[in-house]
This record gives C-alpha cells, sequence and structure tokens, in this order.
C-alpha cells in the first residue's frame, strides 16, 4: 500500500469500520456504566455511522472529495445520542482535512496525522464540557501519536498500527480517569466503539474481506422512515391545506451558494409549508408539505440530480408511502395538471405561530401528558432509543411557529438537538436542556406566553432544576456502582446524581428512592408507571406512599413508557 490512501481505499475503509461496529455494538452497549437494559452507546454510534455508510456505498465512483463530503453529511443527519453526535464530529473535522487536500487524489500520512488532529478540535468544540476518559481522551491519544509518528518515513500500516495500539492502551488507562468505570469494571464504552471503527478499517486498508451489505444492518423503531412513526390522529384533514409530504436531496456537482439556497427556499415557500431547506456543501436537504410533489421534484431536478426521495400522503389514515420513483411522480403530476381541474384550496393554517413546542417522549401515556400541556409534535424515543438530528429537523419542520422550543428529555439527545439547532435557519430554536421526562413536563407547565423566548428558557430551565427525578429498572449484568454490590435482575433505582436504591423488590426500592427524595420543602410526588406494570400495583405503590407522606400530595399517572418499571419525581 505504500504511504498514501485513494480514493476507493478510504470508501472500503470507512464501510469496513462501520461494518464493525454494526457487528459488536451489543458489546459496546453492555459497556455502559448503569447496567440498564437500554444502554444504548453501541446502538446510538452504530445507527450514526450506518447513516452516512449508506450514502459511502451509493458511491459508483469514489473521489476523495465524495467520499469525504457523503461521511460528513451521512453521520451529521444521522448523529443520535451523545456518543453519536461526538462520532459524527470527529468524522467531521477529519473529512474537512482530507477534503482540503483532495486535489492530490491520495492521502498521505501528513495529511492523516493533520485529519485527525483537525477531528479532535472539531468534536472537542461540539461538547459543551469535555471529559477525560472519554471517546474525546482516546480519539485525542490517537490524534497525539500518529502527530509523532507521520513524520517518520515509515509504511502507512505499520504507523497506523502503532496508533491503534496507542489507543487502546488509552482506553484501557479510562477507568483510572473516570472512577465510575473503574468501580463498574469497564473502560468507556464511546471509547471502545471508536477503537472498535478504526480497527474494522484498518483491517480493510490491510486488505481484509470486510465487506458489509448495508440493507440487512437491522434497523430500530426510531430509526424507520418518520411516516411510519408520526401519530396524525390528531389532525383533520380538511385542515391541511398542503397534503404530501414530500422529502428529496438535491446533488450538484459544485458547492452549493447561500443565495442558490435561498432561492429554493424562497420557491418552496409559493408551494408549501413546513420547510426545511439547508446545504451541506454540495447536497440540499429538503422537506415541504406541497399539494404537488412533482413540481417539488421537478425543481430540484434543475440543480442536479434527486436522491433519497420520500412522499407521504398525510390525508390518509396510515400514512402510507405513495410514490418513491421521482420520474413517475413528475410524469404523473404533468398529466394530471393539463387533464384535471386544479385541486380546491384547503383551509389555510394561517401565519406561523410565536411560539412552538417539541418534546421527545417514551411511551404512550407520557405523549398524551405531553400533549395536554401543550406540546405540539413529540417525538417518539428517548429512554429505548435516541432520536437522530434528522428526526428533529423532520419535527421542526412540522411545526408552524417562529420559535420552537425542544425539550430533549434526555441528557443523551441534548447534543443531538444543539446540533439541529444549528442547522435550521428559517425558525428560532430553543433548546431547554431537560434531562428526564419529569423535568420537560415541569418545564412546558412553567412557559408563560406573557414572556419573552430568553424569559421563559431561564423559567423553564430554573423550573425542571427543581425537580428530583427517578427511574426505576432492572439491572442486566453484575457489577457495583456507588458502593452497591449489584446483581443481574436487581431492582435499581437511579436519581439525577447516581443510584438511589437497590433491591430485590420494586416496592422496596421505590420506598427507599422515595425517603431520600423527600425532604420538608417536598410538596408533589408524581409516579408514572409504565407498560409493564399492573395498575393496581401501581395504585397500592402509590397509596403506600400518600399513607408515609400525607402532608405531600401524591399523584400517579399512566406513562406507558417501556424497560422502566416507574418514573418519579418529586417537587
Amino acid at each position: 500500500m505504500g504511504n498514501q490512501i485513494d480514493a476507493m481505499a478510504l470508501k472500503n475503509a470507512f464501510l469496513a469500520g462501520a461494518n464493525s461496529l454494526n457487528a459488536k455494538k451489543e458489546y459496546i452497549n453492555e459497556l455502559n456504566v448503569f447496567p440498564v437494559p437500554d444502554g444504548d452507546t453501541g446502538t446510538n454510534m452504530t445507527m450514526t455511522i450506518m447513516s452516512a455508510a449508506r450514502e459511502v456505498a451509493a458511491i459508483s465512483e469514489p473521489t476523495i472529495d465524495n467520499v469525504a463530503k457523503a461521511m460528513a453529511s451521512g453521520s451529521l443527519r444521522g448523529a443520535r445520542g451523545n456518543s453519536g453526535v461526538i462520532l459524527s464530529q470527529l468524522i467531521r473535522g477529519f473529512t474537512k482535512e482530507i477534503r482540503e487536500n483532495a486535489e492530490a487524489g491520495v492521502i498521505d500520512d501528513v495529511i492523516l496525522a493533520r485529519a485527525f488532529n483537525r477531528a479532535i478540535e472539531t468534536a472537542y468544540k461540539a461538547v459543551m464540557k469535555p471529559k477525560e476518559g472519554t471517546i474525546l481522551t482516546v480519539a485525542k491519544g490517537m490524534a497525539d501519536r500518529i502527530t509523532e509518528l507521520s513524520v517518520l518515513d515509515e509504511d502507512t500500516l505499520t504507523m497506523l498500527e502503532k496508533v491503534i495500539a496507542y489507543g487502546d492502551d488509552v482506553l484501557a488507562k479510562t477507568p483510572d480517569m473516570l472512577p465510575v468505570l473503574k468501580e463498574a469494571g469497564v473502560v468507556d464504552s464511546g471509547g471502545q466503539g471508536l477503537m472498535t471503527v478504526v480497527k474494522g478499517a484498518l483491517a480493510s486498508l490491510k486488505g481484509e474481506d470486510v465487506s458489509i451489505d448495508i440493507d440487512d444492518v437491522e434497523m430500530s423503531p426510531a430509526a424507520a422512515p418518520q411516516a411510519e412513526r408520526k401519530s396524525r390522529g390528531d389532525i383533520s384533514t380538511a385542515d391541511i391545506k398542503f397534503g404530501y409530504c414530500t422529502e428529496f436531496m438535491v446533488n450538484g456537482d459544485h458547492e452549493f451558494s447561500d443565495e442558490e439556497v435561498d432561492e429554493l427556499r424562497s420557491w418552496l415557500n409559493g408551494v408549501g409549508d413546513s420547510i426545511v431547506c439547508f446545504s451541506d456543501e454540495n447536497i440540499i436537504k429538503v422537506h415541504v408539505h406541497t399539494n404537488h410533489p412533482g413540481n417539488a421534484f421537478e425543481k430540484g431536478l434543475s440543480m442536479g440530480y434527486l436522491s433519497k426521495m420520500k412522499v407521504d400522503n398525510m390525508r390518509l389514515e396510515h400514512n402510507e408511502v405513495l410514490i418513491k420513483d421521482a420520474s413517475k411522480i413528475a410524469e404523473s403530476e404533468k398529466s394530471k395538471s393539463s387533464a384535471a381541474p386544479q385541486e380546491e384550496p384547503k383551509k389555510d393554517l394561517g401565519p406561523a405561530r410565536d411560539f412552538g413546542f417539541i418534546s421527545v417522549s417514551a411511551g404512550e401515556g407520557l405523549t398524551e401528558i405531553f400533549k395536554g400541556v401543550g406540546v405540539d409534535y413529540v417525538i417518539e424515543g428517548g429512554q429505548t432509543m435516541n432520536p437522530s438530528t434528522e428526526d428533529i429537523l423532520n419535527a421542526c419542520a412540522e411545526v408552524n411557529a417562529k420559535t420552537i422550543f425542544v425539550l430533549p428529555n434526555n441528557k443523551n439527545i441534548i447534543l443531538a438537538a444543539n446540533q439541529a439547532k444549528d442547522i435550521i435557519e428559517d425558525k428560532t430554536i430553543i433548546v431547554v436542556p431537560t434531562k428526564t421526562i419529569p423535568q420537560g413536563i415541569t418545564a412546558m407547565i412553567s412557559f408563560s406566553p406573557d414572556m419573552t423566548a430568553e424569559e421563559n428558557l431561564e423559567a423553564m430551565k430554573d423550573a425542571s432544576e427543581c425537580v428530583n427525578s427517578a427511574e426505576v429498572t432492572y439491572a442486566v449484568r453484575n457489577t457495583t456502582i456507588d458502593g452497591h454490590a449489584i446483581q443481574e435482575n436487581d431492582i435499581m433505582v437511579i436519581g439525577d446524581d447516581g443510584l438511589l436504591s437497590v433491591q430485590k423488590d420494586i416496592e422496596y426500592a421505590v420506598n427507599e428512592a422515595v425517603a431520600k427524595m423527600i425532604n420538608n420543602e417536598s410538596e408533589i410526588v408524581t409516579i408514572y408507571y409504565g407498560k409493564d406494570v399492573k395498575k393496581e400495583d401501581a395504585e397500592k405503590l402509590s397509596g403506600d406512599i400518600r399513607k408515609k407522606y400525607p402532608s405531600v400530595e401524591t399523584e400517579l399517572q399512566y406513562g406507558g413508557q417501556p424497560i422502566y418499571y416507574y418514573f418519579i419525581s418529586v417537587e
């Protein structure tokens, strides 16, 4: 191979890294510190990189430039969870550097070293408070090592083997940097995921057979097409002015200018609403609600070729995907426009409201609660599957408001929400950093239409920070956390700052945790029971708490969340 990597080698190496991660995602999930059944680092990283792998695999004539673009744009939109967002930022920084040096058609050791360091710089900027002992530490270790080795005259493969060996050494030391890892007896799961990717890539560069069938990768419910997950039961078809939810990507032969994107966005405003239109260099992502999808496709075709086309008829009860082929849609629309009268206008939805709300939820009962307190659009996911950046972008397109508050309700979703915020240009997106479902509910209740967006953000943050939250689930493996020896199938109650209880019995565990959560200033305890809990068991538990703390109001709500028996809040 010598000391250079060409475009085909880069493509194959990236796909091999994705394949390696996909094959080992469950092992990486098991490395999560808390042994909960929704441990999701491996899943989040896999879904992130597979979003990019699908774009890379579709490239028939690879160049350094088009492979790098696909790596960056695919991972950016597909990023989910903190680990996935950080991985996408590492990829973004890496590809920026190699694209700036793409004219040579190959990547040499010096460019490779600069790309590793650009990746670190980009990822560290994306994380507000970087912690050592994480994926960032492992990545930085490899960047430092390749910087040292790149100036030596040795084969690229030999250099990369040494870099990866050093990365393994840094990963092995992560428990010494984060006490919680040491106590649990695991290395950092994100770091392990990163090492799995780079080892797969190196195997490909060494000529090993690491082919991957992208279509065979298992897709989770949250990764399924948006139309299959949306619940439109609350929408009257008479109120839908533009009936077809239309999505596609315009692929150009040049980097699209701001003026070109603005012109397309302006044109879309004339034929529809709920518009998301942004560019990632030579790709424009389009989402629009319109009555004539073919016209939108034709407009896109005037700027480049189309990919990832999807049309949903929002007036159909089950949101069936009606059309997937752009040429068929365009032909059909032209035929209808010449042979049939124009569709009678539907009820105008009117101008955009000042404020709108999007919330992540984790169960049907919780979804109804969020809708009841004013949330316009609920993204299903939360504890069991983190929504991607693109899921949040699509949700923002559905809300007809100038300013949209996004409630992640999970610390592992905040980065993806912020990444979506940075992409959207035609609306103001405000991410309220809620870390739990109860915090999100309280934040929504605290909103006041009489205050400004900035005042509401502060009020919602202040209110959510006053909520003491806990989650009740079971252990999937033996470990030790916060001094608690945990056995598989033990009941765990996890609070905002760590474990509150470990017991064999759910009621004992909840009562022990609530006793630690309640203080002299507590006014209300709210219990949200999950889909695997019988109503009578939840009523008995809440009744016991009510009797034990008569001065504190106790409420019971059906949450319907999977995996977690109860969510508890004390305010």
